[in-house]
């Protein structure tokens, strides 16, 4: 059996495979975010491990059985975040997320200082990245970037606490703005522009690889045996692509998670960094891959359940009942809670409502959230078109998957046929559990299968033309919001 780990933004998720890869069993301890400061996204690394123990924990009692069957292990996690290391393995300060803002200054600090960034790590200098970090510890906390020996990616710094072993992945390392993206290996250059060597980052493997194996104490201590693998393993995003099969050239999936993504896999490196598209390097080798990314996706819906006291389920159900005319007239919403990246990459962004009367009520509202992030989604695709990746169909993952409301509304405003697959909200802890089988010697057209599809959405035309209609509206709040904010 296989097992996947991946570490999110507000739960680490754990599922265990086996050799026909029927998914045995999932479970998904919760996580804290900490704000101390207006654009502060911080959790402390200790928690992630602490929580990995419970997971363990948790899925042992699932599979008592089989537990001592599982081979090999795979890691998926949130990207772009920084956990900086003594030299002494000591956590110098709590981790910066990718959803941190902070940083902007020091995103135009490295594009001046590093000329060939566009072109060697395919992205803009966006507060999201690892480097611009990197670059605010060292104006803001000296003494910490002076102790820091080594920057971990969240995923990477699991993988050192049950192996010892520092190594991160194409596709995680990818996100961090040192990548020589096209050659797949760090760039010295770029950790220079940010006062850094080769001696700071862990080593690279490919996702599907073996990186390192579980240390003894920890396998006695988790029950297994002490020759269990750990796979590279993957960014959050490319793992997710690996669950559902997207894994050639042409294939595509949104993912509705904490935030949310428009992902494309290339046959090369197709980088189009002026309009905030993503080239990274896919976790299996010699692929690649483009994403539009918005900050704020289902974590919109989870915001507005819990500010009118609602759950998802009970507000999913209410906006089900609306009629097209009532969706003509519910108001518009600007998704930009924790500002945005595609198109804008503007850490400035705001979220708001736009068009509200006495007769708006919660379902409305909530209609508008959906159709806010349906609308992100839009941006994203039609500047993937400007980088010549045309899509003819999305699978759907993540969260925001169990809403067929919410797929259908994606698949009008798109123009795309959308479809979710059986599974298909274990995400990248399934993609994660597949690497580590791959590690494992598992066959890749097996492995890397598509899964069942559960429901396909088809594009109504009707929905389409009331929907563009409103993403005129839509762009023109954003473009409003920003010339309001030079004034």
């Amino acid at each position: 059996m296989y097992l996947g780990l991946d570490l999110g933004t507000s739960e680490i998720k754990a599922v265990v495979i086996n050799e026909e890869g029927t998914l045995l069993a999932s479970v998904g301890e919760p996580l804290d975010v900490s704000r101390p400061h207006p654009h502060w996204v911080e959790q402390n690394p200790e928690d992630w491990w602490q929580a990995t123990q419970r997971v363990i924990a948790r899925l042992r009692t699932r599979l008592p059985q089989q537990w001592r069957e599982i081979r090999a292990i795979g890691l998926s996690g949130q990207m772009h975040g920084a956990v900086l290391l003594s030299r002494e393995g000591r956590i110098l300060r709590p981790a910066i997320l990718w959803n941190d803002t902070r940083s902007a200054a020091e995103c135009t600090q490295l594009t001046q200082s590093a000329p060939e960034l566009h072109q060697v790590a395919g992205n803009l200098a966006m507060p999201g990245f690892t480097a611009p970090k990197l670059l605010w510890v060292a104006r803001h906390e000296p003494d910490i970037f002076e102790q820091t020996a080594t920057v971990l990616l969240p995923k990477d710094y699991l993988r050192w606490m049950m192996s010892g072993e520092k190594v991160s992945d194409m596709s995680d390392a990818a996100g961090t703005l040192w990548l020589d993206v096209a050659k797949r290996d760090w760039s010295d250059s770029l950790l220079a522009a940010c006062g850094l060597t080769r001696d700071h980052m862990p080593r690279l493997a490919e996702g599907s690889e073996v990186s390192a194996t579980l240390k003894n104490d920890i396998a006695r201590a988790w029950g297994l045996r002490d020759d269990v693998m750990i796979a590279g393993g993957g960014g959050d995003n490319a793992a997710s692509a690996v669950g559902i099969g997207a894994v050639d050239p042409g294939d595509a999936f949104i993912s509705l998670g904490t935030s949310g993504v428009l992902f494309a896999v290339n046959d090369r490196f197709r980088p189009n960094p002026q309009s905030a598209v993503h080239a990274f390097c896919h976790a299996l080798p010699d692929r690649w891959h483009q994403m539009s990314v918005m900050l704020t996706a289902a974590s919109a819906l989870r915001w507005y359940c819990n500010l009118v006291g609602s759950n998802e389920t009970t507000l999913l159900a209410e906006i089900a009942q609306l009629n097209p005319a009532q969706q003509r007239q519910a108001p518009l919403f600007l998704p930009y809670l924790s500002g945005e990246r595609t198109p804008h990459n503007d850490p400035y962004a705001t979220g708001a409502f736009h068009a509200m009367t006495h007769s708006t009520d919660r379902a409305a509202l909530g209609y508008a959230v959906l159709e806010g992030v349906a609308f992100g989604m839009v941006d994203g695709r039609d500047v993937m078109r400007q980088a010549g990746t045309q899509l003819q169909q999305c699978s759907l993952v993540g969260g925001g998957a169990r809403s067929d409301r919410w797929a259908q509304l994606m698949s009008d405003a798109l123009d795309l046929p959308v479809i979710t697959h059986s599974g298909g909200e274990a995400g990248g802890a399934l993609g994660a559990a597949r690497l580590g089988w791959l590690a494992a010697g598992g066959n890749f057209c097996e492995v890397c299968s598509k899964p069942p599809v559960a429901r396909q959405f088809m594009p109504d035309a009707g929905a389409r033309d009331m929907l563009s209609a409103r993403l005129k509206t839509w762009r023109e709040l954003y473009q409003q919001q920003v010339a309001l904010r030079t004034v």
